[in-house]
């Protein structure tokens, strides 16, 4: 139809020249703007300050934990009554209480008025949920190359999963293993 192809740049006249000005106009502007943030994180590694626990005051209660966050986040569970939990309760944050310290539970609540139902053992750290992602993202990227991966990808996530839920035992203590 007469549309050059393979070609670096188009014949003039042919009512591309504003389009390709704006492209490279947006390529040079794209570099400048990753050249300023590249400089400005090498000059804040270098001499920037130290952020703190919560650097913007804010009220919400991801900043409630230290930066960077412990392993288990909170020490204890602590009650939230409103949006703004950290503005409500400057000096200490209210926290659970009557949850086990000798294992881990977590405190079930009604849907609507969020009233405490019953306390929930929850389970221990395991391998399981991270080797039923490595297989679950073997089995999605598998299907982009074939059906078969389907197929043949949901033999060794159904290992993963069956191990993952796999009933345990109670130990002595009246915990499972």
């Amino acid at each position: 139809m007469g549309m050059p192809r393979r070609v670096y740049t188009y014949p003039s006249g042919m009512g591309w020249e504003p389009y390709n000005q704006l492209s490279t106009l947006g390529g040079v502007l794209l570099f400048f703007s990753v050249l300023i943030f590249v400089i400005n994180v090498l000059v804040s590694l270098r001499r920037g300050m130290t952020a703190g626990d919560n650097p913007w005051d804010s009220g919400t209660l991801e900043w409630a934990t230290t930066s960077p966050p412990k392993p288990y986040n909170f020490a204890f569970t602590p009650v939230v009554d409103s949006r703004e939990p950290l503005w409500e309760h400057r000096e200490v944050l209210p926290v659970m209480e009557g949850l086990s310290t000798a294992k881990r539970e977590v405190l079930t609540t009604s849907p609507s008025e969020a009233e405490p139902i019953s306390r929930q053992a929850s389970p221990e750290p395991s391998i399981w949920p991270f080797l039923s992602a490595i297989a679950t993202t073997i089995v999605l990227l598998g299907t982009i190359f074939s059906e078969w991966a389907l197929v043949w990808g949901a033999l060794p996530l159904g290992v993963v999963l069956t191990g993952w839920f796999w009933p345990t035992r109670p130990r002595a203590g009246g915990e499972a293993q």
